[in-house]
């Protein structure tokens, strides 16, 4: 019977798609290229909006942002939605941010939608000014349907965060409501804790013996030391040690090291820079001595802190160094007065953070429609099924593939 209505789902995703493929791809064609392309965005503008944003979101600060607009792979030539207004003394002035890409390039799919662009992490909350919130939502969703877009998607958003919450109010004046496509929790630190006690909460007496057990035989190698560099200097020696360990272990064996594609290594050097000129991000770094065994980027906006990527040195995995890092990290945003939360950034149910990070975020994919009992919405929501129905046992395949090549290698 699953596969009966699995096969039954298909057809009429299918149907649904090309029902919906001529106009499509016109809007395809023309929704993009009707909005302002990112980078001529004021910076400016864009820093004040971010500064007095509803939600933070720390790839979508503009330094993050332009860096992976401009080169990263896959990432690059990215529009915008951009809701205008005019403050006092009609001084103008942005109250609603969030990049977008047309479907076809989301999703290779031929439907009428916008698609936040991914950011180079698992986070695209689009940023709305905190004091007229419902107001900036209204404007992007207006701008979108100005576009020719029937839809708009909002893809890893934080589903019960304010900027949800506006959305959905937006929404709610016009008789409409948001559609989930997909949910998970993740991993994240509520850093308003004592750190000693929720990590003995979180690991408990036993897991963290073990740990300190590890620790010591690693103090072998040298005095362990934990660093975090924020000024230029130490930005620029400490992300080249970032990259050099991300590439040295199983991400450059599935060749997703960022150092390994010219343009991520341009992005994340211009993005690292200058966010951390604005005291936005950091790198955190675990030595052994002199040896350097873990090593991550870390960025922060407003009260909330983003865990972005972790390298590791594999010649010392029997001491769980990405774990050792992980725990000094607790203990530094924990002590930090500024932060309230960390979030992971992380995959639902990744094997190193959810144990000890035991807050939970969901995040979701959200479905905005823009008109009223319009047919064309019924038709985004089918393709997308298909294309999950079609790509999921795909994806399984690869995982399985690729672990079983791991342990064998």
């Amino acid at each position: 019977m699953v596969e009966i209505a699995n096969a039954a789902q298909a057809a009429a995703a299918r149907r649904a798609v090309g029902f919906v493929r001529e106009q499509a791809d016109e809007s395809n064609s023309s929704a993009e290229t009707t909005l302002a392309l990112l980078d001529t965005i004021s910076a400016e503008l864009w820093r004040r909006l971010s500064e007095n944003a509803i939600e933070p979101n720390g790839y979508y600060l503009p330094e993050w942002e332009l860096a992976v607009n401009a080169s990263a792979q896959a990432r690059t030539s990215v529009s915008a939605l951009a809701a205008d207004a005019v403050a006092v003394h009609d001084t103008p002035c942005l109250i609603g941010l969030l990049p977008v890409i047309s479907a076809w390039r989301a999703y290779n799919l031929p439907l009428p939608a916008l698609v936040s662009a991914d950011p180079y992490g698992t986070l695209a909350t689009p940023l709305l000014d905190r004091d007229r919130a419902d107001e900036a939502a209204a404007s992007l969703m207006q701008q979108a349907r100005n576009a020719g877009a029937h839809a708009l998607i909002l893809r890893d958003i934080t589903l019960d965060g304010a900027a949800m919450m506006a959305f959905t109010r937006a929404l709610a004046s016009e008789g409409l409501k948001p559609r989930i496509l997909q949910s998970h929790a993740r991993a994240s630190l509520d850093a308003t804790r004592n750190a000693d006690d929720m990590l003995r909460d979180a690991l408990g007496p036993k897991k963290l013996k073990e740990l300190r057990r590890q620790r010591n035989r690693l103090s072998e190698h040298g005095e362990v030391i934990f660093t975090i560099a924020t000024t230029p200097s130490e930005i620029k020696r400490d992300l080249g040690i970032f990259l050099a360990l991300e590439a040295s272990g199983w991400k450059a064996r599935r060749g997703t090291a960022l150092a390994q594609h010219e343009g991520d290594a341009a992005f994340v050097r211009r993005a690292v820079y200058d966010a951390a000129a604005r005291g936005n991000c950091e790198i955190v770094t675990l030595h052994a001595g002199e040896t350097p065994v873990a090593s991550a980027i870390v960025l922060r906006h407003l009260d909330r802190a983003f865990y972005f990527k972790l390298g590791v040195d594999e010649n010392f995995a029997k001491y769980s160094p990405g774990v050792q890092l992980t725990l000094e990290l607790t203990r530094h945003m924990c002590a930090d007065d500024t932060i309230a939360m960390v979030d992971s950034t992380a995959i639902p149910g990744h094997p190193m953070i959810d144990p000890i990070w035991r807050g939970r975020l969901a995040i979701g994919d959200v479905l905005i429609p823009l008109n009223r009992r319009d047919p064309f919405v019924p038709a985004i929501r089918l393709g997308l099924a298909l294309r999950t129905l079609v790509r999921e046992p795909a994806r399984r395949i690869v995982h399985f593939i690729r672990k079983f090549r791991e342990t064998r290698s």
